[in-house]
Parts: C-alpha cells; sequence; structure tokens
C-alpha cells in the first residue's frame, strides 16, 4: 500500500537522510538499478518541485537516465540497513543486479516507469527536464582536486539531473 504525501513536509528528512545516503533507481528496458547518492537538492525551480540528482558521467546509472529521463529518489525514514547504502554505493549495475542481489522489494511507479523501493519506503517519482555537465573551468581549485582528480581517462564530471517530482508516497 502506498500513502500519497507531499515532498517538501519531507523535505528536511530527505536533507537529513542525504548525509548517510539515498537510493536513486532507474530502469532502462527491463533493467533496474539503483545507486547511493549523497549529492543533491530539493526544491522549487521553474515553478516546479524539482529534486537535482548529481551522477558521474562514468556511472551506468548515467546511461540509463539518458535512455530513460525517469527516476525514483528513495529515503529511509526509520533508519535503513546500512549494508544496502553500502553495496549499492560499491558495485555497479553494469556487473551485478543489485536489486536481486539484496532481496530488495520493488514498488511500481505510479506516474514513472522506474519502481519505488519498499525498504527506503519513501519515493519521489521524478522526470528529468534539464540536465547540465559541471564545467572544470568554473570549479574553485580545491573543489577540483578533492573531487575530480584525473585520471587514465579524464576527469569523470557530474552531470546536474533536474527532475521534476511528478508523485511523492510511502511505502507502507
Amino acid at each position: 500500500m502506498k500513502r500519497n504525501v507531499n515532498a517538501f513536509d519531507y523535505a528536511g528528512q530527505i536533507c537529513k537522510a542525504m548525509q548517510k545516503g539515498i537510493l536513486l533507481t532507474t530502469k532502462a528496458g527491463e533493467q533496474v538499478n539503483t545507486m547511493t547518492i549523497g549529492w543533491g537538492h530539493i526544491g522549487i525551480e521553474w515553478g516546479k518541485p524539482i529534486f537535482v540528482a548529481y551522477v558521474r558521467e562514468s556511472r551506468h546509472t548515467k546511461a540509463m537516465l539518458e535512455e530513460n529521463g525517469e527516476f525514483t529518489v528513495n529515503i529511509p525514514l526509520d533508519g535503513c540497513d546500512p549494508r544496502i547504502l553500502g553495496y549499492c554505493g560499491t558495485k555497479s549495475g553494469r556487473d551485478t543486479d543489485k536489486i536481486a542481489d539484496l532481496g530488495l522489494t520493488l514498488e511500481e511507479g505510479e506516474t514513472v516507469s522506474v519502481p519505488g523501493i519498499r525498504e527506503l519506503p519513501l519515493t519521489l517519482e521524478c522526470k528529468v527536464i534539464y540536465k547540465q555537465r559541471q564545467e572544470e573551468a568554473r570549479l574553485p581549485e580545491d573543489l577540483y582536486r578533492r573531487y575530480y582528480p584525473v585520471g587514465d581517462a579524464g576527469a569523470d564530471y557530474h552531470i546536474a539531473y533536474y527532475g521534476q517530482i511528478l508523485n511523492a508516497y510511502i511505502a507502507e
């Protein structure tokens, strides 16, 4: 059962949970993938409720977002098994099915094709309405060195995905 809620009634909890990690879930074709994120924000832009998620260019999630353009944000309300966030933050959906590996319960989306995850019951259903790649020249030097060390393939920048929040619910 799902109880529809106003996402902004939970904005403080969302921001607090993000400090430990929340899940960003995507779907392309029949594959569902989730990853732990700690960067993001909720607010109003262009008169619309928005969740902005930051995804590195190299992530499997990025390719799925580019294909589908929809995502869910899954937030724990009363804590979360830390193994879920740890596993989803260190394993790639290119190599394994994290949902199956962890035995997570998918909740069918109501307004998007991407499911929520019952174990993190507060779900925001989002559709990408804008995206922007971070620009190296605009980053302060200290942040550039800390978060974007140049490796063999160059720096791995984030893309900001602005998702219009179309629906929010708590899986009960």
